[in-house]
Formats: structure tokens, C-alpha cells, sequence
């Protein structure tokens, strides 16, 4: 197995089954763009150094994915991102935005606006499906914003379940306008206060995912369905997920809200026959 799958694999995300599903070229280039993006957000979540030493590390990182795709880096994983992009032409700016995403992890703990949370949802996830596109295959223009949009209604609907989880590190997503819109404070969040205000919060967030998942819909071409049936297989998951908040009433502070294994595997396989056989 290689280093790149390994990275998928032990991720244990969604994204790992859809991959799966690609044929061989395609899923390893996937594994390998993934492991990419998975390295780049562990410098900033996954270790318990200061966020200085997290920034220099982060700097570090850019610089050898500069060199790599100048053919001089030593990282075995950044030399097999390289080799993906020069083989399906993939732009190399959503890899510099997506390591702006992580500085923004590192020099934000809060958003004013939404605006501001916009841009860290395209810099952090839209970044990937403009990757991700590529090796895809696509047709029509408009793939590319149905990947823009995909990746903001895939993020926010991480930013929700993940409020209380973000909280215990400090940091809090939800746009404070927004907070003080349904007077709700950023106390309350750390203080895990559930009631009708927090509601219809989390609710008016929800309806901005869907939002960006119904403008999703509209930008995915017919002669492109059956090339993005992954990221569609990626988009019901987190629509799954999505209607699950929902459905719960949003009381992630009681526990976390998810998708099974076994639920994720079955949509994508559904997404899967669906985008083989009918498209």
C-alpha cells in the first residue's frame, strides 16, 4: 500500500470510500492529492506544538511543496503530488489557498463575519474539489463551481457539528454578527448552552449550507455527472450528515453527530451503481 492510501486509510474519512470507487489511475492520484491536504491540516491539529513552531512548520511545508514541483524536494509524498498535477494538469494555486486555510486556523480563533467564514470554507475546502475536478474529468465550466460551492456546504456542515469540539481549542467558527444576531454569546458556546437562541443559530447556518449544496446541484452539468459521481458520492454523505444535525436539533453538545462507516459505504456504493448505470 502506498504511503499516499495508507494516509487516506487511517484518516477513516469519507472521502476514503469514494476513492475507492475510482478506476486504479485515478483513485491513487485521489489517495495522493488527499494525503496531501490530510499532512497539511494535521501540522495545524494533530501535535501539541505552540502555534509559532505550527507556522514555521507550515512554511516549511510550502516551501518543499515549492520545490517538489520544481523536481528538488526529498518528500517522497510531495514529489507524488507533483508527478499527480503534471499528469492531470491540476493548478497548483488550490494547494497554496488551502495552506492559507491552515494559516487562517493559526492566526484566527474567530470570525466577524460572513464573509470572512466564506473565504476560510473556500481556502479549506473548496480548494480540494478544485483539485479533485481534475483528475475527475470534466467537460463544462461550470464543474468548477459546483466544486466551489460543494466545498463551502461540505465545510459548514463541518463547522456545525465540529462547534463544540472547536470550542474546547478555543476557537469558534460561527460568524459573530451572526451570534449576536440570535443573541447568543461566544460564553454560551464555551459554556455548552443549548436553548432556543442556539437553535435557530445552528438552523440559519444549516440553511446556508443547503444553500451552497442546492447551487452545487445547478452547476453540475449533465455531461459531467457520470466523472463526478464521487464528489457526489462525497455530497450526500455530508447532506446526509447535514439533515442529521438537523434532525437531532443540533445538540452536539450532548454528543457527536456523524455518518456510520457502514452508512458512507452504502451511499457510495448507491452513487456509485446510480452514475454507472443510468448516466
Amino acid at each position: 500500500m502506498s504511503q499516499a492510501k495508507k494516509i487516506a486509510k487511517e484518516s477513516k474519512s469519507s472521502f476514503y470510500h469514494a476513492f475507492n470507487l475510482l478506476p486504479k489511475e485515478k483513485s491513487a492520484a485521489m489517495n495522493t492529492v488527499y494525503a496531501f491536504c490530510r499532512k497539511t491540516d494535521d501540522i495545524v491539529d494533530e501535535n501539541s506544538d505552540s502555534d509559532e513552531i505550527k507556522l514555521i512548520n507550515l512554511i516549511n511545508w510550502k516551501n518543499d511543496f515549492e520545490k517538489a514541483l520544481n523536481g528538488s524536494s526529498g518528500n517522497p509524498l510531495l514529489a507524488e503530488v507533483a508527478a499527480a498535477i503534471r499528469k492531470y494538469s491540476i493548478p497548483v494555486e488550490p494547494f497554496f489557498d488551502l495552506i492559507k486555510g491552515m494559516e487562517m486556523d493559526l492566526t484566527k480563533s474567530r470570525y466577524q463575519t460572513f464573509d470572512e467564514l466564506e473565504l476560510y470554507c473556500y481556502r479549506a475546502a473548496s480548494t480540494v474539489g478544485l483539485m479533485s475536478i481534475e483528475i475527475f474529468g470534466y467537460k463544462n465550466e461550470k464543474a468548477k463551481q459546483f466544486a466551489t460551492d460543494l466545498g463551502k456546504a461540505m465545510q459548514l456542515t463541518n463547522i456545525l457539528r465540529d462547534v463544540y469540539t472547536d470550542s474546547k481549542i478555543g476557537r469558534i467558527y460561527l460568524p459573530l454578527e451572526d451570534l449576536k444576531k440570535f443573541n447568543y454569546t461566544e460564553e454560551d458556546v464555551f459554556n455548552r448552552v443549548y436553548n432556543d437562541n442556539f437553535y435557530l443559530l445552528m438552523k440559519y447556518e444549516a440553511d446556508r449550507a443547503r444553500f451552497f449544496f442546492n447551487n452545487a446541484d445547478r452547476n453540475l452539468m449533465f455531461e459531467d455527472k457520470q466523472s463526478m459521481f464521487a464528489a457526489r458520492a462525497m455530497q450526500h454523505i455530508y447532506f446526509n450528515l447535514l439533515n442529521k444535525l438537523e434532525k437531532q436539533k443540533f445538540r452536539i453538545f450532548e454528543e457527536k453527530i456523524n455518518v456510520s462507516k457502514a452508512e458512507k459505504l452504502f451511499i457510495a456504493l448507491g452513487v456509485w451503481a446510480k452514475y454507472k448505470f443510468i448516466y
